[in-house]
């Protein structure tokens, strides 16, 4: 292990709360004596099949544990994952399948490789120990928290006030989220600000269960592209971790040179001090897209390999720098139903925007062009013959054909 002090410098690094903080030094202190790593755990429902830089956050503390010699544990939560985690929700939601859970799983167990250190790393799966659980251990079980404290958090708290119901189910989700840690006997548990209430939980059943409870460590929401919002497949400002090399390139390049910074503290590897020495080149006149260039190769290289890093640089240059269209451009068919297809819907159509309505605020801005030159009718008409090359902002190409 390194230097203990370098160590909780290192842990803290971008993280939120670590609670209780005071406690972080001691345990880091005891591992060392009793020449033992600590069991540091967090958990992933798979609720969804792909994973974006928003979940490397946690995994990028996890690899940082691995590093400092301790014991990682990736748990999957194919269990809690067909409940649902009710947090930050204001209705109840749909249990997934057995089906979906396990197929979203295998996916998980592809991709966490691309940052953890496999052979450090063990992964488990809650239904292990919940799958097994009796009637008579779940009513136990919630007999150790109550009512007065689940109506504590947020969003149960609003959804009663108002008159939402809440199911029964979403009350045993903080138990049993909790009680992995019971199982897995962890000292340490990750996770978004978004879960310090079931985290918080899982510290009090250790100490009802007679465990020492783990210490809390909870990571920032990870802005998306726009830097408002979190980052999430369902507002389309996301990076997934399996997208093409320069497709992700282009996106990091996409960020303000404000959540720059923010995603080198949350997503890169390079010491903070190399981090601030940027920063103050860029507050003496550097350019902060050769610094974001950086952080553009760090994470393709990350999630591909130096040469397609190197690669999507320069396809970067080409395209956005010397105005080239890129070679990959996908070709897409359309149908023209005999009224023709007015702009916004092919925009739409061609995968260019998630919506017309996109489209439309698209071409009000003056981001659309049509084989080059930029358009802004709403209503052009494209009728069966019709074989344009599209673009929407600097990155969305599409070559389109109507029959």
């Amino acid at each position: 292990m390194r230097n203990i002090d370098d160590a909780v410098a290192e842990i803290r690094r971008g993280a939120d709360e670590i609670i209780p903080e005071n406690e972080l030094k001691s345990r880091l202190e005891a591992a060392v004596k009793e020449k033992r790593g600590l069991r540091i755990k967090a958990g992933f429902d798979p609720t969804a099949p792909d994973l974006h830089l928003g979940h490397t956050v946690l995994l990028n503390k996890l690899r940082v544990f691995q590093e400092l010699g301790h014991e990682v544990i990736f748990l999957i939560g194919d269990f809690t994952g067909m409940i649902g985690d009710p947090t930050g929700k204001n209705v109840t939601r749909q249990p997934l399948s057995a089906e979906q859970v396990a197929e979203n799983a295998r996916t998980y167990e592809a991709q966490i490789y691309k940052v953890l250190d496999q052979s450090k790393t063990r992964i488990e799966f809650n239904s292990r120990w919940l799958g097994e659980m009796s009637a008579g251990d779940l009513i136990s079980l919630a007999g150790k928290h109550t009512v007065a404290r689940m109506l504590e958090r947020d969003d149960f708290s609003r959804r009663y006030s108002s008159g939402q119901p809440i199911a029964i189910h979403e009350f045993l989700y903080p138990l049993i989220q909790g009680y992995d840690s019971v199982a897995l006997e962890a000292d340490i548990e990750l996770g978004g600000t978004d879960q310090k209430f079931n985290l918080l939980v899982g510290r009090q059943l250790q100490q009802a269960y007679g465990q020492t409870p783990q210490i809390v460590l909870t990571m920032p929401i990870l802005e998306g592209l726009d830097g408002v919002q979190k980052m999430s497949k369902s507002l389309n400002n996301y990076i997934g971790i399996g997208e093409p090399p320069n497709e992700m390139f282009g996106k990091v390049m996409s960020i303000s040179d404000e959540l720059m910074w923010r995603w080198f503290e949350l997503l890169s590897f390079r010491p903070m001090n190399e981090i601030e020495t940027y920063k103050a080149q860029v507050s003496q006149g550097a350019n902060p897209r050769d610094i974001k260039f950086l952080l553009a190769r760090e994470i393709v290289e990350r999630f591909h390999d130096a040469t397609a890093a190197e690669g999507a640089q320069q396809a970067f240059v080409a395209q956005f720098q010397k105005g080239a269209v890129p070679d990959d451009v996908p070709e897409c068919t359309l149908q023209d139903a005999g009224e023709g297809i007015a702009l916004p819907v092919l925009i739409k159509q061609a995968g260019l925007t998630s919506s017309t309505s996109e489209a439309m605020r698209m071409l009000k801005q003056g981001a659309v062009k049509l084989d080059g030159e930029r358009v802004e009718d709403k209503n052009r008409i494209f009728t069966a013959g019709s074989k344009h090359l599209l673009q929407v902002g600097k990155r969305r190409f599409a070559r389109v054909c109507v029959v």
